[in-house]
């Protein structure tokens, strides 16, 4: 693979020993590309609503590369930690349910596909008893394993595969992202516990904000510290793995979220299956933003205080962040990884005149065509509007490279993806990304594509073809 590095081509494998030899000695990685995308409507520090839902969903789609199989049907009593789902592929890789209650519902979609089991949440929790004398073990029977994401490609750890490392990103800096600090600062004790227990299967790398003075988490110990300066996608793990140990074709590393490594350490510290989590709800469209103490899995219904009397023609409802989180709607359910509820508005109304209009202050560009670059402190009230179609790439790929910090060709990339063209995927780094690493070229592509919808053709071509 050949990788671009300070304007010179070197062979990938080289850049990539120096990376392993020296990863352990990096303390603070500044990266100078990158995006920060001023959106109005960020989460107040404050918790305004903790709860049980009367309901909650297990959705297998969730969990890349899990192929499901029921293991409980109507009217059944489950725990909270109770398998629920099993992969057929690997049975013991299971789905767990979130809370204890009954079945109330499985949803099927079309050809029987299994879109989500609903359980009707009890008053009072109960929990099953996990035996954590085995690391592997019990993350295997609390489902906490599907936690885990294996990279190249994002899917669904395998247990028979010995990682070379395991990477945590302790910050997220996507737009109105949740903040760590405020979420789990308190859980720094977990947290420690998480890292000591996946220690026993690979090295652990956490990543830091550089900016963070005084951080709740620089006292981690067990794991390879790592502080990140910079825009988004800074805080993404395949941005910051590209900087500690690039991916190499035939290797393998897992990534999981901060509430992930949470939830693996209270699990060893207690026995029991807790995957509650603060969850950061706001967006432009959003009364009152603020954080939800609730599960994954629940019912979007259950947070209408914060779209008030919106109908669903007027808002849109994202699980995740506004760049790489998933439309859900009033009907859906929060993700299983996510702790972010975005709420934006449908951009349907007609710009009399649009980008020629000669003043544009409540307008956001990237590149001074409008005057919002006066105003840098400025939050704007973006929608879902993209002010134009798809049209022929832009060619000039150093458009898209200044909001990506990684040593690929973007647009080259996406062009493989959307070729189909294995050898040159390979080529420009597909190993190396997922879709949302690539969410900052789709935000400015002034041709309007859908780069990370071309990413994950492009995975999905080499999972069928190369896995």
């Amino acid at each position: 693979m050949v990788r671009k590095y300070k304007k010179k081509w070197y062979l990938r494998t080289a850049f990539s020993q120096i990376s392993i030899i020296n990863y352990k000695m990096s303390k603070n990685i500044v990266l100078k590309r990158g995006l920060d995308i001023p959106i109005s409507g960020s989460a107040g520090l404050y918790v305004s609503k903790s709860m049980v839902p009367a309901v909650v969903a297990v959705c297998p789609d969730g969990v890349r590369g899990l192929l499901p199989r029921l293991l409980v049907k109507e009217g059944d009593r489950v725990l909270c930690g109770s398998p629920v789902i099993a992969d057929k592929k690997n049975p013991d890789i299971i789905l767990t349910a979130p809370a204890s209650g009954t079945v109330k519902e499985v949803v099927r979609g079309e050809k029987r596909k299994l879109l989500a089991i609903l359980i009707q949440t009890d008053p009072e929790q109960e929990y099953a008893g996990i035996d954590t004398a085995d690391v592997k073990s019990a993350l295997l029977s609390s489902g906490l394993w599907t936690l885990l994401t294996q990279r190249p490609y994002g899917v669904l750890a395998d247990p028979s595969v010995t990682p070379k490392g395991i990477f945590v990103s302790a910050f997220n800096s996507a737009p109105l992202a949740a903040d760590y600090e405020f979420t789990l600062g308190k859980e720094v004790n977990a947290i420690q516990k998480g890292i000591d227990a996946l220690a026993t299967l690979a090295p652990v790398h956490v990543s830091l904000d550089a900016s963070v003075k005084d951080s709740a988490f620089a006292g981690l110990t067990g794991c390879t510290i790592h502080r990140f300066q910079g825009k988004h996608p800074a805080g993404n793990v395949g941005v910051q793995i590209s900087h500690i140990s690039p991916i190499m074709k035939g290797e393998t590393v897992w990534t999981l979220t901060l509430n992930g490594l949470a939830a693996i350490g209270r699990l060893f510290l207690t026995g029991k299956v807790n995957v509650r989590r603060k969850v950061a709800v706001g967006g432009p469209a959003a009364i009152q933003p603020s954080y939800v103490d609730t599960l994954p899995g629940t019912p979007v219904k259950e947070f209408a205080p914060f779209y008030g009397n919106s109908s669903a023609d007027e808002v849109r409802i994202i699980s995740g962040d506004v760049l790489s989180g998933r439309c859900v709607g009033m009907n859906g359910y929060l993700g299983r990884d996510d702790d972010q509820v975005t709420i934006i508005r449908e951009g349907t109304d007609k710009e009399l005149l649009g980008w020629i209009r000669p003043f544009r202050f409540n307008q956001f560009s990237t590149d001074h065509s409008y005057f919002s670059w006066l105003l840098p402190r400025k939050r704007y009230d973006m929608d879902t509007n993209l002010h134009g179609g798809p049209r022929p790439f832009l060619m000039n790929d150093n458009y898209y490279s200044k909001v990506l910090p990684m040593d690929i060709y973007p647009v080259y990339l996406a062009k493989a993806c959307l070729a189909g063209d294995i050898e040159k995927m390979e080529k420009f780094g597909i190993y190396e990304v997922l879709p949302e690493d690539l969410a900052t070229c789709e935000f400015v592509d002034p041709s309007k594509n859908y780069i990370q919808d071309y990413i994950a053709k492009g995975i999905d071509l080499m999972l069928k073809e190369m896995a």
